[in-house]
């Protein structure tokens, strides 16, 4: 009886497909085999940084290949995983390694998530992009739409807190009736801790050796390498990042746009410090009205960056310091009472009127919820772990492209929009398009350079 062999890669595939399968224990396949099940084969492009982190996440599976175009700033992943192979460009590393990898990570600056990104899904690749999804809606879009095509494809952005227990338990809260009814959200932010609000440099520099520029670059406007640009100063400009708000905001506004079921908003007006033309400003206040929907009202969403923070509310005690969470938090205020938490969702607080329980550190409980829907949003393994199982044949995880991810992600990069046109947008609320003034088609759908396309 003749036996027909089965690819890793093809059993990994399958499994990503929702075929049905059953995991062998190592003790039946014998000493020194491993089920095919047990490790997925990850590429991870962007080492460094943030990127660094996301290697750390997946190091539980298979680091497979590395890849970035600078390799001082990857020499610390380069040395901890010794045996993985090493790319600068991650084109010619699908074109190399393609039938050998199983997933993505892809960390690299805002500007090259999306060609990155796509032409991993495209070799077929499970895959996981940072926060923010990518730096334009067009993009954006054309991720979330390859993505709906291709369920076999598993996909994850980089929001940690969406999979945290805090921003569950604030839906839960919400849903609970604990502080009413929602009416007004505002979230704040100490970033941008890098350059904004600057012009373009003109002094002339070498590019480190280490650092292949152009391929730093990727899709982006040729222009010669300054250290005003990398290895990190990078997201204040527009041709690569997405200021402060786009950094920031796929986090401390995840919980609401969640838990309110926001989408698109129908108004934004912009406020900000003086406007520059390649520069995010050094502060900004953003508005988003959000029309009502289903059960719930109008909502008004304020974003603050630039260290601006909301008033002290009147619940919060003298002696403690207002913000709580001065590097970025939120405030909720509801119909019967407000809640705050952190960036990620964390430590989120119930708000008393007659102060004692912030002051105390022990606020009251909300109303349970009913024992047989407890706990109504299940903890999460994590942002990773979420990811791996879905690679290996489970549920999709949290933040996908073609969900949660995209439509957060396109939300932000409205107000975006609005501070850069310096202009308030009227936008229709079931497709995002801004309806009362043209928006520069380069704002929304880029030009790539030759070599480079999504």
């Amino acid at each position: 009886m003749s036996r027909k062999r089965i690819s890793r890669r093809k059993f990994v595939g399958d499994v990503g497909a929702g075929v049905a399968f059953t995991i062998v224990p190592r003790h039946v396949l014998g000493r020194g085999y491993r089920a095919p099940s047990d490790k997925l084969n990850v590429a991870c492009i962007g080492v460094g940084g943030m990127g660094r982190n996301d290697v750390r996440g997946m190091e539980g599976e298979n680091i497979y290949a590395l890849c970035d175009v600078d390799w001082k700033s990857a020499e610390d992943a380069f040395q901890t995983y010794t045996k993985a192979k090493r790319y600068k460009d991650y084109r010619e590393m699908f074109d190399k390694e393609s039938k050998n990898i199983d997933a993505v990570t892809v960390s690299t600056p805002d500007h090259s998530h999306a060609a990155a990104g796509m032409l991993a899904m495209k070799a077929g690749k499970h895959t996981y992009i940072q926060k923010p999804l990518a730096r334009t809606m067009g993009e954006v879009r054309a991720l979330a739409d390859y993505a709906r095509s291709h369920p076999k494809i598993m996909t994850q952005m980089g929001n940690q807190g969406h999979a945290r227990d805090g921003t569950r338990q604030i839906r839960e809260w919400v849903e609970a009736g604990a502080i009413g009814t929602v009416r007004e959200v505002h979230f704040w932010t100490n970033r941008p801790i890098w350059p904004q609000a600057i012009d373009r440099p003109l002094e002339e520099y070498y590019a480190p050796t280490t650092l292949d520029w152009n391929l730093w670059l990727g899709p982006a406007p040729e222009r010669p390498y300054h250290p005003a640009y990398a290895p990190f100063k990078w997201r204040g400009f527009w041709d690569f990042g997405t200021g402060a708000l786009g950094d920031m905001a796929c986090h401390i506004m995840d919980a609401a746009y969640w838990t309110l079921d926001l989408g698109y908003p129908t108004h934004i007006e912009a406020e900000s410090t003086p406007l520059f033309k390649e520069t995010a400003p050094a502060g900004s206040r953003i508005s988003y009205t959000f029309a009502a929907k289903s059960k719930r009202p109008e909502v008004k969403v304020v974003w603050r960056d630039g260290s601006l923070y909301p008033p002290r509310p009147a619940e919060v005690a003298d002696e403690l310091a207002w913000p709580f969470e001065k590097g970025g938090g939120q405030l909720w205020i509801g119909s019967d009472g407000k809640l705050t938490a952190g960036t990620y969702g964390d430590d989120p607080k119930l708000l008393t009127p007659t102060k004692q329980g912030v002051a105390s550190g022990d606020p009251p409980p909300p109303p349970p919820s009913p024992p047989a829907q407890q706990p109504k949003y299940p903890h999460s393994p994590g942002v990773y772990a979420e990811w791996i199982a879905a690679c290996k044949g489970g549920s999709p995880a949290g933040s996908t492209f073609d969900g949660h991810a995209g439509g957060l992600t396109s939300m932000v990069l409205l107000g975006c929009l609005a501070v850069r046109c310096g202009r308030a947008l009227e936008v229709n609320p079931e497709n995002g398009q801004v309806t009362n003034l043209n928006v520069p088609e380069e704002y929304i759908h880029p030009h790539y350079r030759s070599g480079w396309s999504l």
